[in-house]
């Protein structure tokens, strides 16, 4: 994964917002480089963290793959038909394709990692424009780590990419490894 930024697709509204959604999904923006890691694994990924036989409540919350050209689709439907027998109730994620994608507002971006005031800090001082920080590998990775994802071990090995402080990799390093 080399970025993840979160905002609105799906819709037809222009230039939709948090407050003005119209008939956007919000969603989730994942660039990863096809060299390490393929477009079947991601999706592979994709549907061992998440539940497609969910239904969502609302346009807003519903659960979305987007493709961007016939080979994507192909490799959805391919992936979905591989875990449809063990999925309970029926297949509720849609497919669609991708129409373009709108950047949610600042105060939505490493929402997780905006939490630890003392870690954003350090990432203000690598990027004191928002739009090193939403584009950063390093603030994505560290806002997945902070949620949960990723574990002690893995973040152990990849700390030093990261360029935080001493500081900071402590504070890390007890947030991550501290919930055993």
């Amino acid at each position: 994964m080399v970025r993840t930024r979160v905002g609105y697709a799906g819709g037809t509204q222009p230039n939709p917002t948090y407050h003005k959604l119209g008939d956007h999904t919000e969603t989730l923006q994942v660039d990863f480089d096809p060299t390490v890691i393929s477009y079947s694994q991601m999706l592979q990924i994709f549907w061992e963290n998440h539940n497609p036989s969910h239904s969502a409540w609302s346009r807003q919350y519903m659960a979305a793959v987007f493709y961007h050209n016939q080979e994507q689709k192909e490799a959805i439907d391919q992936s979905l038909a591989s875990i449809a027998p063990q999925i309970r109730g029926s297949i509720q994620t849609k497919v669609m394709p991708y129409t373009g994608f709108t950047l949610a507002e600042d105060y939505h971006q490493k929402y997780i990692l905006r939490r630890s005031s003392a870690l954003l800090k350090e990432f203000q001082r690598m990027y004191p424009g928002l739009e090193g920080f939403v584009d950063s590998t390093a603030a994505a990775r560290l806002n997945g780590y902070l949620a949960g994802h990723g574990g002690c071990d893995r973040l152990q090995a990849e700390i030093d990419d990261f360029g935080l402080s001493s500081e900071g990799r402590k504070q890390l390093l007890q947030a991550v490894c501290g919930r055993r």
